[in-house]
């Protein structure tokens, strides 16, 4: 079980990475449509994840509440939104897509700043695969191993189109490709170190799972919202963003149902 749980943490991380590598292998930045294509796909995954991961076991598990089963969800999720939102007024940081920081004033390089906003956009994810793999290690058959693993692939798979939208923009304005590389790899350092953190507490986790699976919802649909969309939608009308999110959404959809 514990090897289970150890590559439960390791795959998102190894999907960050084999993205970064990307700039080993390409030449130039990519194209403003393949960088829509990458942010609508991940903003697909994400959201399928939310849902069919861990908003509707989150309602299921609180059945015996009867009318009221929404309302561990409820909170959660708010709770959720609540935590990604004050990450977002503490920490500095900037979007790709955006010309102002974000965050408390600083005098951070601009490329440092792009790197913590992707960094903040994985503590989600990271607490996400904590969150249902410490249900599995309860043993309490409130998270089952295929579920656990098909949010993990999901979140890998989303994971590959982060590390190149990382690493390629850090190599097209100078850095080295290892450097660019190896700060793509660093900005998904925080998916396995939050994952783990969260199952260090699963005895506190496990009678508050249907909170703390939709609240990962909520702070994973806050990053959708507040950083994915817009950048998918950015510039000239266009519908591969769209086309993208359509894709990751069925295919988290179904890798969920297939596997859980």
């Amino acid at each position: 079980m514990i090897k289970t749980v150890m590559m439960g943490l390791l795959i998102p991380f190894i999907g960050t990475t084999a993205g970064a590598a990307c700039v080993f292998f390409l030449r130039r930045d990519l194209k403003r449509g393949v960088q829509r294509a990458l942010n609508g796909f991940a903003a697909g995954v994400m959201v399928a994840a939310s849902i069919w991961s861990l908003i509707v076991p989150a309602i299921d598990q609180s059945a015996a509440k009867g009318r009221l089963a929404f309302l561990p969800a409820f909170l959660g999720f708010w709770a959720g939104i609540a935590f990604m939102l004050l990450l977002d007024h503490i920490i500095p940081h900037l979007h790709r897509a955006a010309n102002q920081t974000e965050g408390p004033k600083n005098h951070l390089a601009r490329i440092t700043m792009m790197v913590l906003a992707v960094t903040l956009h994985n503590i989600p994810e990271g607490m996400a695969v904590g969150v249902v793999y410490a249900g599995l290690l309860s043993g309490s058959g409130l998270i089952s191993a295929g579920g656990a693993l098909a949010l993990t692939l999901g979140i890998a798979i989303q994971n590959f189109p982060e590390g190149a939208i990382i690493s390629m923009p850090l190599y097209a304005e100078g850095k080295s490709r290892s450097r660019s590389f190896w700060l793509g790899l660093l900005s998904g350092a925080v998916e396995p170190l939050f994952g783990a953190m969260t199952i260090a507490l699963v005895g506190l986790i496990v009678p508050a799972m249907p909170y703390l699976l939709s609240f990962a919802a909520g702070a994973m649909l806050y990053v959708v919202v507040e950083e994915l969309i817009p950048e998918m939608s950015a510039g000239e009308h266009s519908n591969i963003g769209v086309i993208a999110f359509a894709v990751g959404f069925s295919l988290m959809m179904a890798l969920d149902v297939a596997l859980g």
